[in-house]
């Protein structure tokens, strides 16, 4: 099936904003918007879960409960996400780079689920990774579903409202045009705040 024109610039924007959030976790080099490659090294787990100030929420082993001001933890597996129930604190608390990324990582996940998938997966049932290797791969794997969802959009999926029933945001009243342009700047700014934590990481431990 041939992709919508007016999709097509947004998923080469979805395309960009994947790549260079990987490049910028992985490397070996990223490019910094000048074109001109940049070395980079590979996040290591204590980048990943570093904790720049008091009262961080990140991703914990459920064996040690979770962090200040939460009273769960979200997700499957050893570990689990901090969160609060039934409201987050007001103002929200700084967020570690493991927690941006696997609240991205699900969100992308489950949308594609709710999109093209069983519609069954729930925030308890997503896979939570306490390292950096795996949490980039499952990064990488919720953004490939979620782009199989989109390329398996034609004009008319584009315009329905609800054709994304993901249950965590406004989709079921939202044309899918418009959940697909919000995915992006998710990606887009959180992918930034990663990228702002490395390199506040590596300025405090170079010093």
């Amino acid at each position: 099936m041939a992709t919508p024109p007016r999709l097509e610039p947004l998923l080469e924007q979805f395309d960009w904003a994947c790549l260079r959030l990987l490049n910028r976790m992985t490397g070996p080099e990223f490019d910094s918007g000048s074109g001109i490659p940049v070395a980079v090294q590979p996040m290591t787990d204590e980048e990943y879960r570093w904790e720049p100030v008091p009262g961080c929420w990140s991703v914990r082993r459920r064996a040690d409960g979770p962090g200040p001001g939460a009273n769960v933890l979200v997700g499957a597996g050893e570990w689990g996400r901090d969160s609060a129930e039934p409201r987050h604190p007001d103002p929200p608390p700084f967020t570690t780079i493991a927690w941006r990324l696997s609240h991205i990582s699900e969100m992308l996940a489950i949308r594609a689920d709710y999109t093209t998938g069983r519609h069954t997966m729930t925030s308890d049932h997503y896979r939570i990774s306490g390292d950096a290797l795996g949490a980039t791969q499952a990064f990488s794997d919720a953004a490939e579903a979620w782009r199989a969802a989109l390329l398996a959009a034609d004009d008319m999926a584009l315009d329905t409202v609800g054709h994304s029933a993901y249950p965590y945001g406004s989709d079921a009243g939202e044309a899918f045009l418009d959940i697909v342009w919000w995915v992006n700047q998710e990606v887009l700014h959180h992918g930034a705040e990663v990228a702002l934590l490395r390199d506040l990481y590596r300025a405090q431990h170079s010093a």
